[in-house]
């Protein structure tokens, strides 16, 4: 079986992605059955259709209101979600895209799965469905705690807040709780939210920290080379300095999808047991199969301390081993922090469909296929694409230039796929666990021939 579109020729020769990852070269005498059969395959499977230029005019009257009464803030294109199913999104235009984004990997069954919408059907009629839920009990709060220490580690606990940022704050808050008011350790290119606590130990772009104050903190490269000749900085630091913590990412995010180096995290694992120093690992965006095992860290056969989860979970959780527990009422609270019921049920849901459907596996097949998919891009994008990388599906390209991956992001946005930046120059890949091997072939199709036509 082949996948393809019959619009991608080169010289002479019809080329398209066959089911195995590659290009295949199509003779002359079978152009017309091959492009028959895609022609008619593109108009029965669902896909993505431009049918209006984006923005369209709905889009537009949105647009327009939101930035006359809202923050503008890291919108990349004039996108305006109406509806979502599967690995697709719609516009209220009507032009269907295929997301490579799953919101930030907030989405990782993409739309309109069946087990989530059976969820949200299932609380359309509950009056009280968002509690203060550090006040007040509710089996949502349970269930969740359940299953995601399920996939934890051993003897951990959890704390369910609203966002990443907010797991962030209360992972170095119960490092200071333990370890007094001490420098915290982070790495350069990091991020680890927004809110203040956290943005003192965030250092990925100058514009999210330009004028706010910080908390005491010390540096480290984030060593993504096995011979990286900053690897033992971290022994040097522990010996000269007590700090209260160390945090940091597996997969860079927002810092660009840089990849830690095993004998890196190993390291800090290695030196933050033998200076009694919690060790933090932010798997926000990484965490819950994105990279085809339940957290990044287990690529690397270590066990952090504390974890910071999000994203996927639905709601914000900080999950630590029970020894830094506070064993005291009033430390940790938020009003609604295990209090939305219907997301608390969803993220319940999500880990429960991602173990029964084995979309772990399906993580790091698919991963592959387009890690692969991209790299044979790369080699003939004329030094456009200077590096891929990743770990299942969370994987970054890195463009020559700002400006060409600029103007590649907003290209592939017209053509139908939706890609987000990273970093100075990387443009991040992550569709949702649920993505299968054609729609793979889909994106890399709009991928490739948006670079030709940039270069």
């Amino acid at each position: 079986m082949l996948r393809g579109s019959p619009s991608l020729v080169k010289g002479a020769r019809l080329r398209i992605w066959s089911l195995r990852g590659s290009w295949v070269q199509i003779p002359p005498p079978a152009y017309r059955i091959v492009k028959l059969i895609l022609l008619i395959h593109n108009y029965t499977a669902m896909r993505h259709r431009i049918i209006v230029t984006p923005p369209g005019q709905k889009a537009l009257k949105v647009i327009e209101a939101m930035r006359s009464r809202c923050y503008d803030s890291t919108f990349t294109y004039p996108l305006v979600v109406k509806d979502g199913e599967g690995c697709y999104i719609e516009d209220v235009d009507g032009n269907i895209y295929l997301d490579f984004t799953s919101c930030i990997g907030s989405c990782p069954l993409g739309y309109k799965h069946k087990d989530v919408t059976e969820v949200l059907r299932e609380y359309s009629s509950i009056g009280a469905h968002k509690i203060a839920g550090q006040d007040f009990y509710c089996e949502e709060h349970a269930l969740l705690a359940e299953r995601v220490l399920a996939v934890a580690p051993r003897e951990f606990k959890a704390f369910f807040i609203n966002s990443g940022a907010e797991a962030v704050e209360n992972a170095i808050k119960l490092a200071y709780k333990a370890m007094g008011a001490l420098p915290g350790v982070s790495c350069i290119n990091a991020f680890h939210g927004r809110t203040l606590g956290a943005l003192t130990f965030t250092f990925s772009k100058p514009v999210q920290k330009n004028n706010f104050p910080e908390l005491p903190v010390k540096r480290i490269r984030f060593c993504t080379r096995e011979d990286d000749e900053d690897i033992d900085a971290i022994e040097y630091l522990l010996k000269e300095n007590k700090v209260a913590f160390i945090i940091t990412e597996i997969v860079q995010g927002e810092g660009g999808y840089n990849i830690a180096s095993k004998r890196f995290i190993r390291k800090l694992r290695e030196c933050s047991e033998r200076y009694n120093v919690p060790l933090i690992i932010d798997e926000v965006q990484s965490g819950i199969a994105r990279t085809g095992r339940w957290w990044a860290f287990e690529h690397y056969d270590i066990k952090p301390d504390i974890i910071c989860a999000a994203k996927a979970l639905q709601v914000g959780a900080t999950l630590y081993h029970k020894r830094f527990d506070p064993n005291q009422q009033g430390v940790l609270s938020s009003t609604w922090g295990g209090g939305h019921r219907i997301d608390m049920a969803v993220g319940a849901k999500i880990i429960e469909v991602i173990a029964r459907d084995r979309l772990m596996d399906n993580a790091y097949a698919m991963g592959r296929l387009l890690l692969h998919g991209l790299m044979d891009i790369m080699k003939e994008s004329k030094d456009s694409i200077i590096d891929v990388r990743g770990l299942g599906l969370m994987i970054g390209v890195e463009f020559a230039s700002k400006e060409l991956r600029d103007r590649f992001l907003i290209q592939a946005f017209k053509n139908g796929l939706l890609l987000l930046p990273a970093g100075i120059k990387a443009v991040r890949v992550i569709p949702p666990l649920i993505i299968n091997k054609e729609e793979v072939y889909e994106g890399l199709e709009i991928i490739h021939s948006t670079i030709n036509k940039l270069v």
